[in-house]
């Protein structure tokens, strides 16, 4: 498997600008920069902070919990479809088997 080479991108991030290097596109990196951005300002004018560090720790531990909130949704609906798959293949199991006796009268 060939790896991407790494590309020197800048992102603008609650009025900072930084340089990065990513072997992803640099559209998703800039959305990525975005969506934190937009976090950021949203704290900081909620909050009324202006401690650029303190928005910083509070806008991750939302982008977190976005992520695990996520994370959890994700594995309820994969337990979910795991149940009704067996739901329907037992049912599916029943039609075939009623179907056979009856073709065997």
């Amino acid at each position: 498997m060939e790896e991407t080479p790494s590309k020197s991108l800048k992102v603008v991030i609650y009025n900072q600008t930084y340089s990065l290097k990513s072997s992803h596109d640099e559209e998703y990196i800039q959305q990525l920069a975005a969506h934190v951005d937009r976090r950021m300002n949203e704290i900081a004018s909620a909050t009324m902070t202006v401690d650029s560090l303190r928005v910083a720790i509070l806008a991750a531990l939302q982008i977190a919990d976005e992520l695990y909130q996520s994370r959890r949704e994700m594995k309820e609906t994969e337990e979910d479809i795991a149940e009704r798959s067996s739901r329907y293949a037992d049912l599916l199991d029943q039609f075939l088997r009623s179907n056979v006796i009856e073709q065997s009268k």
